[in-house]
């Protein structure tokens, strides 16, 4: 068993002992002395449908993600220039659908538009599968557009929907579902980047993990389709669109909102940059010869980040600091890593470095959720998060394009650091200048 199985067999047993120690449902209906709703063991959890389409989603996502970069490159034998620009396509394809995105999603219902992603991004597999340069652009826009969808019109349905079906009087809390659902997150990626590696070894093509992708997402269309209630934004019919739009601009100028934004897209924008420059860094400072374990890296990178969404689960169940605070410390933990990665490394730090950055991740999903959650009304919600996610894309594709290739990572690492100090003083100012969670 080589290295990177046996850190990888190592996270899992951390994440282990971490899952033994979670606080649960069970335990917070016991302190609620009221409740009419008594703690069975045969009680269904009252989000149960929303973690497994969650599940289901992203392990969609999670499954294509070692092998897409090998796909264009190896594979299709496009050159670097043209994987950067279809990456690049997808991101700016995400930055337009935003526009409309959330204003569909509020308007004609967050549960329809989610099935359209089901539709859309299985569609975006297909194509990806296609050696025709047309169709690889057209995956590339309807994934983008999915993307978009993915990152605020589900957060936008389960928000909503744990206020409308007041779930925290079923012992629920929504920062505890957030933690939850960045586990579920981490564990598809796990189970995601496990199943793709044996897939590529057993039919020896990189196309087998998207063909895949597009079952699981049929399969989460039908559990939306049967178990999901539909949620609206605003609802009020005489409500003129100029309001509306009042509304969303009111919400989006507000201190907190606009450093909350900022600190989004850099350390977002952070993220996305490193998924496309992981694989070649970690070639370039590669000791051995042979084909590295893709699977078995990727794994253990969202092994690293559930043990991290999972310490978040503990440490934030007594409140012991603000929310706003732990997104500080995780901005400058981010930009420790990519200050590293920046300098001369070993392949062994460039692989820790990584693994620390995913647990940044790992907290940063559940700790800006809880923020969003409690910042932004729901009438506006998914319209909002659409529009926070503009700026990402754009500063995506501006990155990639500025980079070339991934020759030049050192130097977009480094600009990621300065990015993160940057989106720190943003986050730091706004909690002095008004109450944040």
């Amino acid at each position: 068993m080589g290295y990177y199985e046996n850190s990888f067999y190592g996270l899992l047993t951390l994440c282990a002992g971490l899952l033994a120690s979670q606080p649960t449902r069970r335990n917070e209906l016991k302190k609620v002395a009221d409740t009419r709703k008594p703690a069975t063991r045969d009680d269904r959890h009252p989000e149960t449908f929303w973690y497994q389409v969650y599940a289901l989603v992203m392990g969609a996502d999670w499954i294509q993600g070692p092998y897409l970069y090998s796909l264009y490159r190896d594979e299709h034998g496009l050159s670097e220039r043209m994987v950067s620009t279809l990456f690049a396509t997808g991101f700016l394809a995400g930055a337009v659908s935003a526009f409309f995105v959330g204003a569909l999603a509020d308007k004609h219902g967050r549960k329809f538009v989610c099935m359209m992603f089901c539709l859309l991004y299985a569609m975006s597999c297909f194509f990806t599968v296609m050696p025709v340069l047309p169709l690889l652009f057209l995956g590339r826009v309807l994934g983008g557009v999915s993307t978009s969808i993915l990152f605020s019109v589900f957060d936008s349905w389960m928000v909503t929907n744990f206020r409308t079906l007041r779930l925290v009087d079923h012992g629920c809390d929504l920062s505890r579902t957030y933690a939850t659902t960045s586990i579920v997150n981490s564990l598809s990626a796990i189970v995601g980047g496990l199943v793709s590696q044996g897939l590529v070894q057993v039919t020896g093509t990189y196309k087998a993990p998207f063909v895949l992708s597009a079952g699981l997402l049929w399969w989460a269309l039908q559990l939306i389709w049967g178990h999901w209630v539909e949620n609206f934004g605003t609802k009020d019919p005489e409500s003129s669109e100029a309001s509306e739009k009042r509304s969303v601009w009111s919400t989006l100028r507000q201190p907190s909102i606009l450093a909350l934004g900022f600190a989004s897209t850099m350390f977002e924008g952070s993220m996305y940059l490193f998924v496309f420059f992981w694989t070649p860094t970690i070639k370039s400072v590669q000791k051995s010869a042979g084909e590295l374990p893709y699977g078995f890296i990727f794994s253990s990178f969202m092994a690293s980040s559930m043990a991290a969404a999972l310490i978040f689960n503990i440490v934030m169940q007594k409140r012991p600091f603000k929310y706003t605070r732990l997104l500080i410390g995780i901005l400058l933990a981010a930009n420790f890593c990519f200050a590293k990665l920046a300098g001369p490394k070993t392949e062994d730090a460039t692989f820790w470095l990584f693994c620390l950055f995913e647990a940044c991740v790992g907290m940063y999903w559940p700790c800006t959720g809880y923020l969003k959650g409690h910042l932004v009304p729901d009438d506006v919600r998914a319209k909002v998060y659409s529009m926070l996610r503009i700026p990402l894309n754009i500063f995506v594709v501006l990155s990639l394009f500025i980079a070339g290739d991934s020759k030049h990572y050192a130097k977009v690492f480094s600009a990621c650091s300065m990015l993160l100090t940057a989106s720190f003083g943003a986050v730091w100012a706004a909690s002095l200048k008004e109450s944040m969670p």
